[in-house]
């Protein structure tokens, strides 16, 4: 498998960078988790990790299984396809997402929601 190394995409409202990779046709990232928040939404980078605010709280993997379903539904890929890597109890995890590229996820910092 090639991998592209770690980039480091710029958001450009706050000078943040989200630190993305690139291994087999997938994207890997660090998503940092707000459960309990009062919608969905990305809200920025904070520390190269992506920020996810999330309705769904952190209770028997509801979270987890809502930030699959919402990273899949922003990047229209099956939910199949968002798989968390690491830090299934933690707020900061390692996400990976198959059949898409980096500046898709880059797309995700400049919508406007």
């Amino acid at each position: 498998m090639a991998i592209s190394g770690v980039r480091e995409l710029e958001n450009g409202t706050g000078g943040q960078k989200l630190e993305i990779s690139s291994r087999g046709g997938a994207v890997m990232l660090q998503v940092r988790v707000q459960p309990r928040a009062s919608r969905d939404e990305i809200a920025g980078v904070v520390d190269g990790a992506l920020k996810v605010r999330l309705q769904a709280p952190a209770l028997e993997d509801r979270a987890n299984t809502a930030l699959c379903e919402y990273l899949a539904d922003l990047l229209k890929t099956p939910k199949s396809a968002v798989r968390i890597l690491g830090g299934e109890r933690s707020r900061i995890k390692r996400v990976e997402i198959r059949g898409v590229h980096e500046a898709q996820v880059f797309g995700l910092l400049t919508r406007e929601v």
